[in-house]
């Protein structure tokens, strides 16, 4: 056990040194070097007696194994950096607040760094958790060469025990063991820290100091900005080497060379976010502004505080002894140099303090905020561990001492092997059972999702949702290809993640980066636009503990078995049931009668995750749901669409508002303003016709259809909007705030659906082909709420509300395009007098009773869909002026003559024949209780509607059975004889073709 301390080459002990300069190698650059009398006198120890390559395979070993097993404990890793990286791979994940163009504090430069990794993954499988693993492979690899090049580095430089004992703290430590291979910045600038360490540790040759500021700075820049603060105490040593040296150009040039290499990867840096942002950011900047300068309302602060001794007690049980070595490394040197006046290793005990002190200064500086997070020590493991090794190997050269005038030259030399061996296997052993303990405790939302890659079980559109476990969702790399992750509510209130938006736009690539998403906030805030309707999710994965009780908003869903069905459950561990050993380290599992003696234990309950719907408990589980139905065929109203309207009771006219927000609308696939093609709604069948609302579900991200036509639909209204104004567009008073209410559910939606023709802005929304800009914040509003929102899309809009007679009034509207109709008539009517009025067909006989019930009991979060058609002779989309003037004009006699069909010429050629159909949406405003509907209306010439398969004579079919009513209120004997005469002609050329037979049936309604 003794040891007698060697001098280094460069003569370095507690004796009195004087400073000298050497030139560099092959550079020819000078450097500053601190030499000793008797260095001549010297002989040059020889290399240590380890294996570089053998060390780097011992690392890489415990580095594998932790990318294969060990569990990701914080979900920053998952949404931050897991989340972006799958988007740029494989076009959809989850974004956070961070990512958005509104405040760019996270860099791209990192994620694209590890998606090049993933993609040559993904050469070697197909499955996105091979690319997964394979990252992590990568990580500890680079981790491994790190921790490498250090040792090899402090070998030479203190000594071989020194780096030995540093590598034994790096390869069994629980806390590198999660830090190695964690797809983490501060993981990253732990990394660079090692590499930094070893260059500014490293005097062969002359000073390194340029290189070592170059990977602080790379740490520093594109891994964490804070993790800077450790070469504090290092540059230090270098100038203070300048200052007594009287050298003061040297210092400059090395640091000038560390800087300009730096601010070299920093502009590579702003290209790349530039390129993702398209603005123009310092990311660095960004974070640091938001974490010191923000003020109370925001900062890290608002996601958490922990007392200060948090630091403490993590660290001890990610580094046990090994902490508390490192902790009282400076008082164990001090007390060597006050005791003994000389060092143990080949340094000085003053540069010693120097590779100490970084995490002295991280650790106090650290210990001062109150937002405490695990990762934010990772930069500084290194410099624990190296602190740690130095006060072990100088508490050992102590130990270890045979002079019979020390009070430790006195014990037997076998008594200290055995204590010193005790205390080394002690620390060992617990760490590799804290290890143990972390990946079989916590490992299950890792394992759960492994179902969902069955053939039995995959769906390509499946949603899969999480709830209070939402924390633990281990990436969508765990994902089949199309299933995505949801939200839906429970106990936690603030912000969470939204989705890349997955569009294809044609302003540049990868648009869900600089597209600014919708609900996103700097301050925690919830956004309940990120919740999903728990009816919408196909698996649902959840915890469930057994003494911990459950609630409204976290209900044991795993125990409802009426509705889900386990698909898989994995164990996880019971923290409230286990003992405070068995919850740091692994114990075996011991009967169920040693558990009441109080012997340490683990309590395991299960995690739920996908099974045949879709769950997860506090084990892990899947479960999915078996009852419940499949969406509703969009072919015919639901058959529980009675009682899904049912309502509860209220006095007429009162309408108290709800907590509903609608589900997030993923973005339409692949649209384009200029290439996707409207729908081809053909809402007929064959005879007899029957006359009903027609009414069937409506998905929420169907709520707003926009196709190619919107330029001219958009155009067609804005002319309308200058011509007719308030003939056209109108709010009553007292519907303001429904009308409000409306525009910014549009200003929410629209982003969402369609991100490539519509942006958020802070105030409102930006059409990005028309480059308008509406605030709708402002006060008084630019213009009618209506006609504001009437700009937008391509349908009408009317909202009808409930006055204390139980009728629905029409008190709102944007009504440009409707071609039959004038909002100007029908402002401020009844529901009933509206259709009336009309003389729409069947009304009071077999419409009217069902219209009041449906319009009394219809939910926020229950929307339909109707469709319906007419035949127009004339061209004109806006109005037909084919049944007479839109304004009333007056007669012979002074007589206004109303327009109708009866003033429409008769038997107009087949060329002057269109196809009117409309696409209603209904839904009930949550805040105002006002009733919306939206007109969407599809406008084609009959003779290309005719070309379709089928249609011919299924509208020829439909149009014959109408009753003498319907009949007459669709003006069918105007044009009547010439389109039956087409629409049969076109019918049996598609027969004679073999297209259709003659008994063809009903084709996809309402298509």
């Amino acid at each position: 056990m003794a040891s007698t301390p060697q001098q280094p080459p460069d003569g370095r002990s507690g004796d009195l040194q004087k400073l000298g300069t050497l030139k560099n190698g092959p550079t020819g650059s000078r450097s500053d070097v601190i030499k000793s009398p008797g260095l001549s006198k010297r002989k040059t120890p020889a290399e240590p007696p380890i294996s570089t390559l053998g060390v780097f395979y011992a690392f890489l070993l415990v580095n594998t194994l932790a990318a294969a097993f060990v569990p990701i404990q914080d979900c920053d890793e998952v949404f931050n950096y897991w989340e972006p990286t799958h988007y740029l791979n494989h076009g959809s994940g989850l974004q956070t607040w961070e990512y958005s163009p509104e405040y760019t504090i996270r860099s791209w430069l990192y994620i694209v760094i590890h998606a090049i990794v993933g993609k040559i993954g993904s050469l070697f499988s197909s499955r996105t958790t091979a690319e997964f693993y394979f990252v992590r492979l990568v990580l500890g690899a680079t981790c491994a060469a790190c921790e490498t090049r250090l040792l090899s580095v402090i070998c030479k430089t203190f000594n071989t025990r020194v780096g030995i004992i540093f590598g034994i703290v790096m390869a069994t430590s629980p806390g590198m063991f999660h830090a190695s291979v964690a797809y983490l910045p501060s993981s990253f600038s732990m990394y660079t820290t090692m590499l930094g360490m070893a260059a500014f540790m490293d005097w062969r040759g002359g000073l390194k100091t340029g290189l070592g500021i170059m990977w602080f700075g790379i740490g520093a820049i594109i891994g964490w900005p804070f993790s800077g603060a450790l070469i504090i105490p290092l540059l230090a040593e270098d100038f203070a080497l300048s200052l007594m040296t009287g050298d003061i150009s040297e210092i400059v040039y090395r640091y000038l060379d560390g800087v300009i290499r730096s601010l070299l990867v920093l502009a590579l840096q702003v290209a790349v976010d530039a390129f993702f942002y398209h603005e123009v950011t310092v990311v660095p900047w960004n974070i640091v502004s938001y974490n010191v300068f923000s003020g109370s309302s925001r900062g890290p602060e608002i996601f958490g505080t922990e007392s200060w001794d948090f630091y403490i007690r993590n660290l001890c049980l990610n580094f046990n002894f090994w902490f508390v070595l490192a902790f009282f490394a400076g008082p164990i040197l001090g007390l060597q140099f006050l005791l003994h006046r000389r060092s143990t290793t080949n340094q000085s005990p003053i540069r010693s303090l120097v590779f100490i002190a970084p995490f002295y200064l991280w650790f106090a500086v650290f210990s001062t905020q109150g937002h405490k997070e695990e990762r934010f020590m990772y930069p500084a493991y290194p410099f624990l561990a190296l602190s740690a090794a130095i006060a072990l190997h100088t508490t050992l050269t102590n130990i270890g001492t045979s002079d019979p005038a020390r009070l430790m030259g006195k014990i037997p030399a076998k008594l200290k092997l055995y204590v010193v061996s005790l205390f080394v296997l002690l620390a060992l052993d617990i760490s590799v059972a804290r290890t143990i303990g972390i990946v079989t405790a916590y490992r299950a939302p890792l394992q759960i999702y492994g179902p969902l890659h069955e053939d039995r079980l995959i769906n390509n559109e499946a949603n899969v949702c999480l709830g209070k476990d939402w924390y633990r969702f281990p990436s969508s790399y765990f994902l089949p290809k199309g299933m995505r992750a949801k939200f839906i509510k429970s106990a936690f209130d603030g912000l969470l993640p939204g989705q890349f938006t997955e569009a294809k736009t044609g302003f540049g690539f990868f648009p869900g980066t600089w597209l600014i998403p919708p609900g996103m906030n700097d301050q925690n805030l919830e956004d309940p636009g990120k919740h999903l309707d728990i009816n919408h999710c196909s698996f649902l994965v959840d915890s469930y503990f057994p003494n911990l009780p459950s609630s409204d908003l976290e209900p044991n869903y795993i125990e409802d078995t009426g509705i889900w069905e386990e698909t898989q459950c994995s164990a996880f561990l019971d923290s409230s049931q286990t003992t405070f050993i068995g919850r740091i380290l692994w114990i075996p599992d011991l009967e169920q009668d040693s558990i009441s003696l109080g012997v340490p234990h683990r309590e395991w309950d299960p995690y739920r995750g996908p099974n045949l719907r879709g769950r997860n408990r506090a084990v892990s589980r899947f479960k999915k749901p078996h009852l419940r139905r499949a969406s509703p065929d969009p072919e015919k109203p639901t058959s529980r669409a009675r009682s899904t309207f049912k309502a509860p009771e209220r006095e007429p006219g009162v309408w108290t508002a709800v907590d509903f927000k609608r589900p997030t609308a993923p973005p339409y696939p692949d649209w384009d303003v200029h290439e996707t093609k409207p729908l081809p709604y053909r809402p007929f069948r064959h005879g007899p016709y029957h006359i009903t609302m027609g009414l069937r579900t409506m998905q929420w991200d169907e709520w707003i259809e926009l196709d190619n036509h919107y330029p001219r639909f958009h155009g067609d209204k804005k002319r309308r909007i200058n011509e007719r104004g308030e003939k056209c567009c109108k709010t009553a008073p007292e519907a303001f705030d429904g009308a409000i209410e409306l525009l910014e559910e549009l200003c929410s939606y629209l982003p969402q659906r369609y991100p490539s023709l519509f942006q958020s802005t802070p105030t409102g929304i930006h059409n990005l082909l028309t480059q308008e800009t509406f605030d709708i914040t402002a006060r008084p509003l630019a213009e009618d709420p209506m006609q504001m929102a009437a700009r937008l899309i391509q349908d009408d809009l009317a909202i009808m509300f409930e006055k204390p007679d139980g009728q629905y009034y029409l008190l709102a509207g944007a009504i440009l395009l409707a071609g039959f109709w004038r909002l100007s008539d029908k402002f401020g009517m009844p529901l009933s007098e509206i259709h009336t009025s009309g003389d729409v067909p069947g009304f009071r006989t077999k419409l009217e009773k069902g219209m009041m019930n449906f319009f009394r009991r219809i939910q926020p979060g229950q929307p339909v869909l109707r469709n319906n058609y007419f035949i127009q002779v004339d061209d004109d989309l806006a109005w037909s002026h084919s049944i007479g003037s839109e304004d009333p004009v007056q007669g012979d006699g002074g007589v206004m003559q109303a327009a109708g069909w009866g003033s429409a010429e008769k038997n107009k050629a087949i060329e002057h024949h269109y196809f009117r159909s409309e696409r209603q949406s209904l839904r009930r405003l949550p805040r105002s209780g006002g009733v919306v509907f939206t007109i969407r209306t599809y406008f084609e010439p009959i003779t290309k509607v005719v070309e379709e398969v089928g249609v011919p004579g299924r509208l020829a079919s439909a149009v014959r059975s109408w009753g003498d009513d319907v009949a007459r209120y669709k003006g069918r004997e105007r044009y009547g004889e010439v389109l039956l005469e087409y629409l049969d002609g076109k019918h049996r050329e598609q027969v004679e073709k073999g297209l259709v037979s003659e008994t063809e049936e009903d084709g996809k309604y309402p298509f």
